[in-house]
């Protein structure tokens, strides 16, 4: 199952490394990751793969959340399909 993981925060040392550890420790692959830092604001979307995850999609969601909190940062993670429907016109 695909996913999209979102974070949004003050540009800071450590942001990627801390999110693709975390994801890499779980089993979960990365298909796809675009980050942009405008006027000291980072922003990033990644596409990944749960499929072959060690844990539940709610214990994700719950880990990137605490990391998201460690760096003060938002880090969200949606299904796919839900963030698809959303996003429809």
């Amino acid at each position: 199952m695909n996913c999209i993981i979102t974070v949004l925060g003050n540009d800071r040392v450590g942001i990627i490394a801390k999110v693709c550890i975390y994801l890499s420790e779980n089993g979960i692959n990365i298909l796809d990751i675009s980050q942009t830092i405008v006027k000291g604001y980072f922003n990033m979307l990644m596409i990944v793969d749960i499929e072959k995850s060690t844990i539940p999609f709610e214990n994700i969601a719950e880990g990137l959340k605490k990391i998201g909190d460690e760096l003060n940062v938002e880090i969200r993670i949606q299904q796919e399909s839900i963030f698809d429907c959303m996003h429809r016109i």
